[in-house]
């Protein structure tokens, strides 16, 4: 309970983040709303269209909706210049608003639909123009309509704004993301309180103002209102208040412990360097490694192997002086981000099987695997069976499993254990190999290629001296055993560590 409550103290920068990027969503989407339901009450056909885009909005996943407008935005930075922003909150805002458009548009034109015909030509008869007619007349009889609208898409766009995390704004998702990824409980319970509680708060308010407009109570909907826009102003000045945006690092991280444990790490060496840092935890791979290389996030680590295949689209696999070499080139050459350097350690991907299993199945290497396969169940990351990496080690060994299962790279482990998956794409550097007495099989033929841990600049900073001061002390200092026990130290199901705590037990360790 100590740890729930001292995980609801820590939101109040992420739930001021999360109030405006609903409160900016849904007033954007009544903005738009608002003139295509008038459209609308005007046109049969326009009518169809608009409701028919707004449904056809809601069948994409809030997830996939938020995810596409990273490459929309990208492709627009030839138009706009590349000051456009592609990550946080802008392509949040967009997503999130089109998604509150349905049930705005839908109980407007309703409203307007449904308006009594013999109000309508007694506007007309007493010389009304049209703009009098819906100021005075349509917009007061539909406006609990419309709030009732509003209501359901805060409700909506607050629930659906958790996953904003995963393009890099803050939200009430980061805590979400952050203990599904290391099972502390404590932090997902308390993002979903916090989420729960903001909907709930803003129902009822909503609900005051909706009630005021239906019984025609001015001080009640003005109060609501008023409540409303506190809340903001307070989320407002809670956001504006500390440092500048411009003046932070912005430390970008993937979806797994061991991204939070190393972003960490170097925001406490930037911090103790004098630099004010923001963490942007939660992204893909393709998102974070575009991310750095656009100047949307500061610094990141990345593996050579994932962009050697994933953003270099290479399917050899040379050395690993040769591959960092060709990839800092590349990197310097199409968008100017810097690569720093080795951390020392690799986290390549591999195919982990119990050991018992491996001892009684003979299982030593991957073309061991490809006998008993079509018997077996593997599980990987979301990413893992998209990969090329993947692609190369089935079609190098001929591997046909019975069923390919995806889990969050934490609930792989688990569904190992559970046995709901028999092998899993694990990571190489996780201290759950040992703890879990898991065997990496091996890979004679070398399809997957290296992955060592590098650190990436993001253009505009990668020749600050001081930045780079204070992170090249980690170059070549983070051995592969130092890294399995500061992620373990996450992972593990009890006496947990913070990501924070596991950073400064791994500084410790290594020196810094």
């Amino acid at each position: 309970m100590n740890a729930l409550g001292q995980a609801l103290l820590d939101l109040g920068d992420k739930l001021a983040a999360h109030v405006l990027l609903c409160a900016a969503a849904i007033t954007l989407g009544v903005a738009v709303a608002l003139p295509l339901a008038v459209w609308a009450s005007r046109s049969a056909a326009v009518a169809r269209i608009t409701l028919g885009f707004a449904s056809l909005v809601q069948t994409i996943p809030a997830l996939a909706l938020l995810a596409l407008f990273f490459p929309i935005l990208l492709s627009l930075r030839a138009v706009f210049g590349e000051n456009l922003p592609t990550l946080g909150f802008l392509p949040a805002l967009l997503a999130l608003s089109l998604y509150a458009l349905l049930p705005i548009l839908r109980n407007a034109v309703t409203a307007q639909a449904n308006l009594d015909p013999g109000v309508i030509e007694a506007a007309d008869g007493v010389g009304m123009t049209g703009w009098q007619r819906l100021r005075l007349v349509e917009a007061p009889l539909a406006a609990p309509f419309l709030m009732a609208g509003i209501r359901t898409a805060a409700v909506w766009t607050i629930g659906a704004a958790t996953l904003a995390t995963t393009i890099g704004q803050t939200s009430l998702g980061d805590p979400i993301f952050a203990g599904l990824q290391t099972q502390n409980w404590a932090l997902v319970l308390a993002g979903c309180i916090a989420s729960a509680g903001l909907a709930l708060v803003a129902d009822g308010l909503l609900g005051l103002v909706e009630r005021g407009f239906r019984e025609r109570r001015r001080p009640l909907w003005l109060g609501g209102m008023a409540a409303v826009m506190l809340g903001v102003g307070a989320a407002l000045w809670s956001s504006f208040a500390g440092a500048p945006e411009d003046d932070r690092v912005v430390i970008g991280a993937k979806g797994f412990s061991e991204q939070y444990i190393l972003a960490r790490l170097i925001g406490q060496r930037l911090e103790a360097a004098g630099f004010a840092v923001e963490y942007r935890d939660g992204l893909g791979s393709a998102v974070a490694h575009n991310a750095v290389a656009t100047g949307a996030i500061d610094v990141l680590v990345d593996y050579t192997g994932t962009i050697w295949t994933n953003q270099m689209q290479r399917s050899d696999t040379p050395d690993r002086d040769t591959m960092l070499a060709a990839i800092a080139e590349w990197e310097r050459r199409t968008s100017g981000a810097r690569v720093l350097g080795r951390l020392g350690f690799e986290n390549a991907y591999g195919l982990a099987v119990p050991a018992e299993r491996a001892r009684t199945s003979g299982l030593e290497s991957i073309a061991d695997l490809a006998r008993v396969a079509p018997q077996l169940t593997i599980g990987g990351d979301p990413e893992f069976f998209q990969r090329p990496e993947w692609v190369a080690v089935r079609d190098a060994y001929g591997l046909r499993f019975g069923e390919l299962r995806n889990f969050s790279p934490t609930f792989m482990y688990n569904a190992l254990r559970s046995g709901e998956a028999q092998v899993i794409g694990a990571y190489t550097s996780d201290g759950r190999i040992a703890a879990d007495d898991l065997v990496i099989l091996d890979d004679p033929q070398g399809a997957f290629p290296n992955y060592d841990a590098i650190l990436t600049l993001a253009p505009d900073i990668a020749d600050d001296p001081q930045i780079v001061a204070a992170l090249e002390p980690l170059m070549g200092a983070i051995d592969v055993e130092a890294m399995r026990d500061a992620n373990y130290a996450v992972d593990r199901e009890e006496n947990k560590m913070t990501p924070a705590q596991a950073a400064r037990m791994l500084a410790e360790r290594i020196g810094l």
